[in-house]
Parts: C-alpha cells; sequence; structure tokens
C-alpha cells in the first residue's frame, strides 16, 4: 500500500510517499480501507519531534481516519467486514490502509459524509470532553473560544451553541470571524485589529464563564484577565506558544485554570469517551452540529495539508483522501 512516511525528524517537507507492507491486525483490533484521514496540529509537532509522544522512526503521521473495515482480528466483537467506521489510531492515518484498536472506532449513522467522518473525532471529542465534562458548561452561559476558525475552535464554537451557550469567538481575519458567525457564534472579535480585552469587556463586561483555548502564548492571560468569577479557563493547547500565567490571577478571580488532556482521556475513561461520541454522532445526525471540511488534499499533498495547518492557513478542518 501507499503511505506517507516519516524517515527523519523535521518539517512536513521532509515526507514522502512509498510502498510499505499492507498491515494485518494485532488481536483486538481492525484493518480499515482509509477513505479519509483528518489533519491536525500534533500531526506537525510530531513529525518535528515535538509531541509528547515520540514514535520510532520510520512512521506514519496521522491520528484519525474513517473509512470501511476491511480485516478483524482476534477476539473483536461488534464489527463486520465492510462496516463503515471512524477511528483514533495516534500514527498511521496517512495511508491507504490502518490497523487500529476496535475499542477506538465507532459506527457511522447511515449517510454520514466519510470525509466529514475522518476529521471530527478528535476536534469535536476534545471540544465535548472539555465544554461538557470539564467546564460543565451551562445553559444561558457565556463562553469565549479563541483561535475560534481553527478545527478545535469552530467545533467548539458548534458544541457550546448546542448546548445553549452565548458563544463569543475570536479569530485573526474578518473573514474567520464571518465563518464562526456562520457556525453558531453570537458575536465576534477580530485580535488582529482590536484589542482582545476591550472585545471581551465590549461584548461581556462581566467576563466570559468559560474560555476556550487551545491558542496559549499572549493570548492566555489576557483572556483570564477578563474572565468572570467562577469562570473555567480550559487549556487546550499552545499554537501560539506556552503561556506563564500568574496564578494570582486565579485568587483574584475565584477562577479555575482547567486542563484537557482528551488524548489520555479516551483511554483512561472508555466508557465516558464512547457515551460522548454517541452524542455528538446523535447531534450531528440531526442536524445540530454541522462541521466544515474546508479543503481536501492526495496523498501526495498531504505535507503541503501539513503546512497549511502549521502556517495557520486553515479554517474548520482539512483531510487527505488516499
Amino acid at each position: 500500500m501507499r503511505a506517507l512516511v516519516c524517515d527523519n525528524w523535521g518539517g512536513p517537507e521532509t515526507l514522502n510517499v512509498r510502498e510499505i507492507p499492507d498491515p494485518a491486525p494485532k488481536p483486538g483490533q481492525i484493518v480499515v480501507r482509509v477513505h479519509a484521514a483528518g489533519v491536525n496540529y500534533p500531526d506537525v509537532l510530531m513529525v518535528a519531534k515535538k509531541y509528547q509522544f515520540v514514535p520510532p522512526l520510520p512512521f506514519t503521521p496521522g491520528g484519525e481516519i474513517s473509512g470501511e473495515v476491511i480485516a478483524i482480528g482476534e477476539g473483536v466483537e461488534g464489527f463486520a467486514l465492510g462496516d463503515r467506521v471512524a477511528g483514533l489510531c495516534q500514527i498511521g492515518a496517512f495511508a491507504e490502509q490502518v490497523a487500529l484498536d476496535a475499542n477506538r472506532c465507532l459506527k457511522l449513522p447511515p449517510g454520514m459524509d466519510m470525509a466529514v467522518a475522518g476529521g471530527f473525532m478528535l476536534v469535536y471529542g476534545t471540544s465535548w470532553h472539555a465544554l461538557r465534562d470539564r467546564a460543565a458548561l451551562q445553559a444561558g452561559e457565556t463562553v469565549l473560544v479563541l483561535g475560534a476558525a481553527g478545527g478545535v475552535g469552530l467545533s467548539a464554537v458548534e458544541i457550546a451553541h448546542a448546548m445553549g451557550a452565548r458563544v463569543i469567538a475570536a479569530a485573526s481575519t474578518d473573514e474567520k470571524c464571518a465563518t464562526c458567525l456562520a457556525h453558531g457564534a453570537d458575536a465576534a472579535i477580530n485580535y488582529t485589529t482590536e484589542d482582545l480585552r476591550a472585545g471581551i469587556k465590549r461584548l461581556a463586561p462581566l467576563g466570559p464563564d468559560v474560555i476556550y483555548d487551545p491558542v496559549g502564548g499572549k493570548f492566555s492571560e489576557a483572556a483570564f484577565r477578563s474572565i468572570a468569577w467562577r469562570g473555567r479557563h480550559l487549556v487546550i493547547g499552545f499554537v501560539d506558544g506556552i503561556a506563564a500565567l500568574p496564578l494570582n490571577l486565579t485568587l483574584l478571580k475565584g477562577a479555575s485554570a482547567v486542563g484537557v488532556f482528551w488524548g489520555d482521556y479516551t483511554r483512561r475513561e472508555p466508557a465516558h469517551f464512547r457515551a460522548g461520541m454517541d452524542e455528538l454522532l446523535g447531534w450531528i445526525t440531526a442536524g445540530r452540529l454541522k462541521p466544515l471540511i474546508s479543503k481536501t488534499y492526495t496523498l501526495e499533498e498531504a505535507p503541503l495539508a501539513l503546512a497549511d495547518i502549521a502556517a495557520r492557513k486553515v479554517t474548520g478542518k482539512i483531510v487527505i483522501l488516499p
């Protein structure tokens, strides 16, 4: 089969497509013919040896897929050949086939678009865990989403809206703000042209109850200084760098900084993870969520997809179609 292979640590330009052996399922695994593979910022970090998980070289990047079951390993129940599934694999997704643990796969509802399915589990799963589980978001509360037009950001906008919250989206261009408004945000801040704290004060004088922060860097402290009393600041990621947040702010605001490590959560709490995925699939089927796949790439174009993610050029989600 064809696969994108990382032979040496570096940027996306170091990756190459080549033939490697077809995978065989180990006990507890299934093999899936990949229809779509979601592209995520951790893929860029992993190729550069900057992620917390460091796979041995050579490896194929990519952590989430949709496709068709073509082989079933010993001990697997609940799946049949030909089933349409989505799944998580951490590495191996940017290939024509992948073997992955059956307990990290979901059967897809009839008619669900495979490109959407290939790019929804990681970002929507992260946002569901963050907002519903870690923040205990309530209807009527105000949520500020930083980096709101990116994959996880836009999923947070949609989920918070579906949960009945008032959503303020913060993004870097007017076009990205418009996308957020079209996907459920009630208001938007272009933090390239307006000071973030001034925008928050304008739209939420008492501050947001929940801050969804996949950006980090200089934006984290500015947002936390504006948080409401008893607010919850969700630490999702650090695209702009790791913030040095003064801990005295948590005391002054009576607020919490809450870590969200979705990958470990899916392994430690598998039953809860599946319940969340089931709810999300139900919301998608009912039309309450409408994931945006803004662009698709061939396997040969996968290095460009990773470069686009790294350069923060992506709105919504992008996927590779092997």
